[in-house]
């Protein structure tokens, strides 16, 4: 069994890859190439940032809501900040996914670019070419960090969420939401980093579409 789980990883991968390069081929053929592909990518991950923004602002205000209770249904309140948590922990899954699919489409692009700067016959064109390449991977590195960095303050923060939620299911009073107040301030501040991060990683976003574009 040990030695069956590498290999269907293995198989997995290899057919996750051929699927890619399949798909990636059939868009070609109708004139959608990598870098088009890498663009709508790049744009699809950039949306995904600004969507878990909203979505993160969304839990903290409900948690707020539901910290300040006074009188009326507190399990109604209570359900608001738990769908919200979970609406955000879904927002940081969709962020993860696309910049993911971003990596994938880069690495088949550079892979791509490289291959065809060795069919260049002339030398001017060929190191303009590479020139031009070395760039990108520059700039698409530099993206790439600053998605990752906004990615990985979110993990924190639904924690934290996530341990609210749980504590407060069997222990919903006023009691217990004062237990909690005081982490209220530490989840405000990580959130605003968050948010502040991920417009760093959303103008990189912008300037990187630009690049490919030509702008």
């Amino acid at each position: 069994m040990k030695k069956l789980l590498p290999l269907v990883l293995i198989t997995a991968s290899l057919i996750l890859s051929g699927c890619q390069s399949a798909y990636y081929g059939a868009m070609e053929k109708v004139g959608y190439h990598k870098r088009d592909i890498m663009v709508s990518r790049v744009q699809d991950a950039k949306e995904s940032q600004q969507e878990a923004q909203e979505q993160f602002s969304s839990a903290l205000e409900e948690m707020q809501a539901l910290l300040n209770h006074d009188g009326g249904d507190l399990q109604s309140a209570y359900e608001k900040a738990k769908d919200e948590y979970e609406s955000a922990q879904g927002a940081a899954d969709d962020v993860s996914n696309r910049i993911s699919k971003v990596e994938d489409v880069a690495e088949a692009l550079f892979d791509e670019w490289q291959a065809e700067i060795g069919e260049i016959s002339k030398a001017s064109l060929r190191r303009s070419s590479e020139s031009k390449l070395k760039a990108t991977q520059r700039a698409y590195n530099q993206l790439v960090r600053s998605m990752r960095r906004a990615e990985d303050k979110m993990p924190p923060i639904l924690t934290a969420m996530k341990d609210n939620m749980l504590y407060l299911k069997h222990n919903l009073n006023a009691q217990a939401i004062g237990a909690i107040k005081g982490e209220f301030a530490s989840l405000q501040t990580d959130i605003s980093s968050l948010i502040k991060e991920m417009n760093r990683s959303i103008e990189e976003s912008n300037k990187f579409i630009d690049s490919l574009e030509g702008k």
